[in-house]
């Protein structure tokens, strides 16, 4: 059984910020792969399911980002799971927009989210890296993961969230790579060559031969002085 976390903020006002891209992709996989109902449980939101052989549960903390450790460690404690069982999905700034990253285990890299849960289960959890880029001061980070994504940003989201459920499956058995190529194949899929191919190059023919001079050499003569 795997624990898939998103984080974000709870409430319709944060509802679309960056900071909330956590929420998102679970609520895609969620969405695509048929999952029960959210329901409240663990300070938090739960919808459960299975992702290929694998039972799944999908948790969005509701106690805010800095203590989302809270609604984790609790659903850590009922279902009896392992750090390692557990996947969280959350915002990275240091990774461009739209890019995927999987990472088991290290250190929270001053994300509050991640330590919080850090404090409370641990670091031995696998996490999913999701770039939004970084506003390129560190006075403006806590304004921009706050703020909403741009109308820019739309279609290279919504392929992420698309890569993302395709590749759940993948993740939920441990297969990091196929997670990442299915994520990769919707944000950056390979270019179709739209060059038509040059036509085969026909044989060149030979030249036709004369045709045979059979005058003789009276008629030659007398055909040059006509």
């Amino acid at each position: 059984m795997r624990l898939f976390v998103g984080l974000g903020n709870p409430g319709a006002k944060y509802a679309a910020n960056r900071h909330n891209i956590g929420f998102m992709a679970v609520d895609r996989i969620a969405e695509d792969h048929g999952f029960s109902p959210w329901r409240d449980k663990f300070q938090g939101q739960v919808a459960e399911g299975r992702l290929g052989p694998e039972k799944v549960v999908l948790l969005k903390p509701e106690t805010y980002m800095n203590r989302s450790g809270d609604a984790v460690q609790a659903a850590v404690q009922f279902f009896k799971l392992e750090p390692e069982d557990v996947v969280v999905f959350h915002d990275e700034l240091d990774l461009a927009p739209g890019k995927c990253r999987v990472k088991q285990g290290g250190g929270h890299a001053g994300h509050n989210g991640l330590r919080s849960i850090h404090a409370h289960i641990g670091a031995e959890y696998g996490r999913v890296r999701l770039g939004i880029g970084h506003p390129g001061d560190k006075a403006r980070v806590s304004g921009y993961v706050l703020s909403d994504f741009a109308k820019a940003d739309r279609d290279w989201l919504d392929d992420l969230m698309r890569g993302i459920s395709d590749g759940a499956a993948d993740l939920a058995r441990g297969d990091s790579g196929k997670f990442l190529n299915a994520v990769a194949l919707r944000v950056a899929p390979p270019r179709s060559s739209t060059t038509a191919p040059k036509p085969e190059a026909k044989p060149a023919q030979p030249e036709p031969e004369p045709p045979q001079d059979t005058r003789s050499p009276l008629q030659k003569l007398a055909d040059r002085f006509r």
